[in-house]
């Protein structure tokens, strides 16, 4: 007799689980950074090619004195616009920033005078400088003044810059030279130069500027350009 088949028990499907589906986490946008605008480079040269010059039509002398003489001018400007200008004209000047780097090439000892300036109505520190002579050399000049004024004579002479105090009405250019290597000597200012001379560190001169107590214009850019070139050659 055939064997009888066992019944297959029926398999009650499983329920299928139900997938959560994952939560995506928010994206946050990154920021975007700021783009800093490039800085543009300075051009070499700020001085253009040509530069146009003014046209001369009469000049009038309404004032010579010993130092400087007053012009009156009319003329035609770069622009094409017609003016009358007053304007000082004078030989030029300069200025001499004289210092003692025996001991310390870094900081050193800067000469500097006191003297009685009666268009300021007050007594002002600077450094030693004076007017040209008509056709003078301004380096001949330079050394004339210093030894002059002080007594110093110095071994070793470089310019520092060249620039206009205050070119609205006033023709005269200052010239300023760096001294070293000084040797003291004796002084002959002229009779109505009543002048007290100081060495000071540089890095003491500096202070007083930032204290504003040295007001003199050619003092307060020579000493500050001279720090800062110094200042500039200790990083590189």
């Amino acid at each position: 007799m055939p064997k009888k088949k066992k019944a297959v028990k029926a398999v009650a499907p499983q329920k299928a689980k139900a997938v959560k589906p994952k939560a995506k986490k928010a994206v946050k946008p990154k920021a975007k950074k700021a783009l800093k605008p490039k800085a543009k480079k300075a051009p070499k040269a700020l001085k253009p090619a040509v530069e146009p010059a003014a046209q001369l039509l009469s000049s009038e002398v309404v004032f010579a004195g010993p130092l400087f003489r007053v012009l009156r001018d009319r003329l035609i400007e770069p622009g094409g616009h017609e003016s009358v200008r007053d304007v000082i004209r004078h030989n030029g000047s300069v200025v001499i920033l004289a210092m003692d780097t025996a001991k310390n090439k870094r900081d050193p000892w800067i000469v500097i005078e006191r003297q009685y300036r009666h268009a300021a109505g007050r007594f002002l520190w600077e450094l030693p400088a004076g007017k040209l002579e008509a056709g003078e050399d301004p380096l001949l000049g330079a050394q004339r003044e210093l030894e002059e004024e002080t007594g110093y004579k110095a071994k070793k002479w470089k310019p520092l810059v060249e620039y206009y105090a205050s070119p609205g009405f006033l023709g005269e250019s200052m010239k300023v030279f760096v001294a070293e290597g000084l040797v003291a000597g004796n002084a002959h200012p002229e009779e109505d130069e009543q002048i007290e001379i100081r060495l000071v560190k540089l890095s003491e001169v500096v202070k007083l500027i930032e204290k504003g107590a040295i007001l003199d214009g050619k003092t307060l850019s020579s000493v500050l350009l001279y720090a800062r070139k110094i200042a500039g050659k200790r990083r590189k």
